[in-house]
């Protein structure tokens, strides 16, 4: 292993307030760490997978350019272990000891590490589109239909297949010098713990990965010219878990004794801490990009819509859903290059008096490229009706109904699995934007409900960590209260029926 976070925190003194949490009434906790495309989020939980008030840290994301498409791994290290020593630093007396560490971090990144642990590439994202033409390689020699029933994966950009193949033909010297191609996450417990073990719920949305066997699949690591021992372990159920480095502990001594749960992929973690882990509950989040997932026990399905994926949030829980990749992400790129001068209380207000496609505007969404529902590697964004009068706003808010129409386009696909379930909102993005939940509720003509719980992906982690130590029965036994239901307005539903059904035709058109 490489000595790569050891240099990142060199210097930093021990923290020294141990000898002060040792007093008073005291409880062990677990710490949960989510690191998301926009920021890293850190706090403290009980062994009730309660939040510990005032151990909230969140700190801004300063190296990920392009919406996630590439970035540096060693700066992201040095943000995660800044968040670490911040967290541990408000940490309050009445904790006596951290027994666990839970992680959500975002699925798809793939990288390459060396002999040393040295990374051999930057960290692709699942934004990073430049294995078009492997994608229709992979395409042309297997049949698509077979690898995603069994991997839970279309061929794309986005997925690892795709992504080694252009590396293996583009860096053919980078591919000969990487020992080991590893996630994000992956990366980190490398550098943390010293093992580069991965989760099932990780490796679920490589691509990579037989959904039903939980092992690597055998087949397209062949195609790609990659043996098992390039890929980290698998975490099996009963593997010993990994504790820090020596090292590391030195820096961080109340985390010596804490014992690492695989990271999860941000989306399974989601749904299970906004409680949208069966199929009563879909989860609809839209963050920098945008997801509808249904998660419940169980084996994932023989046969998958086309315009669906299906990962794991663990070996027990299944994870179905579509993703869109755009959502904030657009709505603040639209915002900062158009509306840069109004304020965000302002742009709110204008935007809920707007008519329902009122704007004579048909957007196509895919500023970064599109997965759910048409997988299309080479679509691009698109406005169609611009006129002198068309302003600013209707442009942002022809955007928000977009991509609106595509969530409604993946919950017709997501029928078969959840056919009557309540739809639950999460994420920032929506959160700042009332009038787009409302929006949401009338596109689909179904209730939406907005949950407390503002840090969804963080809670998750920690809850299923503490399911699989025992500490709680189960992550059904906590509930999620709801903050508000967006109730549909039908007259407005049959409006946007009608403009879904424009998109559409011209997505044909345009598109395929």
């Amino acid at each position: 292993m490489s000595n790569v976070l050891d240099e990142i925190v060199e210097g930093v003194e021990p923290w020294p307030g141990v000898v002060s949490v040792m007093a008073g009434e005291r409880t062990p906790v677990l710490l949960g760490l989510d690191i998301g495309t926009s920021g890293i989020r850190a706090a403290l939980f009980d062994e009730s997978g309660r939040e510990i008030a005032g151990s909230s840290i969140r700190s801004d994301h300063i190296s990920i350019a392009s919406e996630g498409a590439s970035f540096d791994a060693e700066i992201l290290l040095e943000q995660v272990a800044t968040t670490l020593s911040a967290v541990l630093t408000n940490i309050p007396e009445t904790v006596t000891s951290i027994e666990y560490i839970a992680i959500s971090c975002f699925w798809h990144s793939l990288m390459g590490v060396d002999e040393r642990g040295y990374a051999t590439t930057p960290v692709l994202g699942w934004a990073d589109s430049r294995a078009v033409a492997e994608t229709y390689q992979l395409r042309s020699e297997f049949d698509e239909a077979t690898i995603h029933a069994r991997t839970g994966c279309r061929f794309h950009p986005s997925y690892w297949p795709a992504k080694l193949r252009w590396l293996r033909s583009e860096q053919p010297e980078v591919f000969s010098a990487t020992k080991l191609w590893l996630s994000f996450a992956d990366y980190l417990a490398y550098q943390l713990f010293g093992e580069p073990v991965t989760s099932v719920s990780m490796a679920s949305g490589t691509g990579l990965l037989n959904q039903v066997t939980c092992q690597w699949d055998e087949e397209l690591l062949t195609a790609l010219g990659i043996a098992i021992n390039n890929l980290p372990e698998v975490a099996r159920p009963d593997r010993r878990l990994p504790k820090l480095t020596a090292a590391h502990a030195v820096v961080w001594p109340q985390l010596s004794g804490a014992q690492l749960f695989p990271a999860v992929g941000d989306g399974a973690a989601n749904n299970i801490g906004s409680g949208c882990h069966s199929t009563d509950r879909v989860s609809l989040m839209v963050g920098t990009s945008g997801a509808m997932r249904v998660s419940f026990k169980g084996d994932p399905p023989t046969q998958i819509p086309p315009e669906l994926w299906s990962y794991r949030a663990s070996r027990e829980r299944v994870v179905i859903g579509g993703a869109l990749s755009d959502g904030g992400g657009l709505y603040n790129w639209i915002k900062e290059t158009l509306l840069f001068d109004r304020f965000p209380d302002e742009i709110e207000s204008e935007l809920e008096l707007l008519e329902p496609d009122g704007h004579g505007l048909t957007v196509l969404p895919f500023w970064s490229g599109e997965r759910s529902t048409g997988w299309n590697p080479n679509a691009r964004g698109a406005i169609l009706g611009l006129s002198k009068q068309t302003r600013g706003i209707d442009i942002l808010r022809a955007a928000m109904e977009a991509v609106a129409y595509r969530f409604a386009l993946i919950a017709k696909a997501l029928e078969p699995f959840a056919s009557d379930a309540m739809l639950v909102a999460s994420g920032n993005a929506l959160r700042s934007s009332p009038t787009w939940i409302q929006i949401l509720a009338d596109v689909m003509g179904r209730p939406v409900a907005l949950t407390e719980t503002s840090e969804a992906s963080l809670r998750g982690a920690a809850l299923l960590a503490l399911e699989a130590a025992g500490k709680i029965q189960g992550v059904e036994e906590l509930s999620v209260p709801v903050e508000m239901v967006f109730e549909p307005n039908l007259t407005h539903h049959v409006r946007y029926q009608q403009a879904l059904e424009r998109q559409e035709q011209i997505y044909k058109q345009l598109l395929t």
